[in-house]
Parts: structure tokens; C-alpha cells; sequence
């Protein structure tokens, strides 16, 4: 609980994309659990059935080291995919029909609030991730 205020106060003083999107990392926390039966996350997180998503923000798609993924997420991130809050708010809702072929079974999260929810959660466990500056 103290990590996540500490993240989410770095956000807010950072300008952190997520908070920007309407996220909020401790209902992401609750959300997230959805996705713990395949993916672990923060310190000591092995690989399950999903790679760890520890520094998720900012990773090319299909390169966490010692993860199998199907050749669909490789080719995404051959093709230049890089996880964004606002790649994967494309990707949460609809995982296989934003990256065809990837072996993630999720149907997806339904509510945009806990696909903001849970990129606030992630951006809490990516401290290296930079947004790119507005244009």
C-alpha cells in the first residue's frame, strides 16, 4: 500500500500518462487480480503462464527474457510495438484482436475504467518508463 502511494504520488508530480488517462492504481491493484492467475508482477515475479509484467511500460512486445510467446507477439514487437498506456489501452479490452495469433486467451477487460485501472497499476511497477513528450 505505501508503494503504491509513493508511485502513484510520483505519477501525479511526474505527469504520468496513466493518471492523465483517469487511472487509478490502487483499484488497479484489485483489477490486476484478474490477470494474477497468468501474470505476476513486482519484485521476485517469475514467469507463468504470461511473462512477468514488471517494466511492462516502455518494454518491446514479445522480448521479456525467458518467456515463450507465440511468434504473433514477436512479430509485434519485431514490427516496432512498445507497450504505452496507449498501446495497451488497445490491447486490454481485445487482446487477440489487437495482436492476432497471441496466445493470451484473456477475453479482455470490458470497463475503459479498469483498463485505465490497471495501466495506472502497471506504471507503478515501470519507474524507468518515460512518456514521450506531447508534441
Amino acid at each position: 500500500m505505501v508503494r503504491t502511494a509513493i508511485a502513484l504520488a510520483v505519477l501525479v508530480l511526474s505527469g504520468g500518462t496513466a493518471l492523465a488517462q483517469g487511472g487509478d492504481a490502487t483499484q488497479g491493484a484489485t483489477v490486476f487480480k484478474k490477470c494474477m492467475a497468468c501474470h505476476a508482477i513486482g519484485d521476485g515475479a517469475t514467469n507463468r503462464v504470461g511473462p512477468v509484467l514488471t517494466g511492462v511500460l516502455g518494454r518491446t512486445a514479445g522480448t521479456y527474457e525467458g518467456f515463450n510467446y507465440s511468434q504473433a507477439m514477436k512479430d509485434a514487437g519485431a514490427g516496432g510495438l512498445v507497450w504505452t498506456p496507449e498501446t495497451l489501452a488497445q490491447f486490454l479490452p481485445k487482446p487477440g484482436a489487437f495482436v492476432k495469433g497471441t496466445k493470451m486467451s484473456f477475453p479482455g477487460l470490458g470497463k475503459p475504467e479498469d483498463v485505465a485501472n490497471v495501466i495506472a497499476y502497471l506504471a507503478t511497477f515501470s519507474p524507468d518508463f518515460k512518456p514521450a513528450a506531447p508534441q
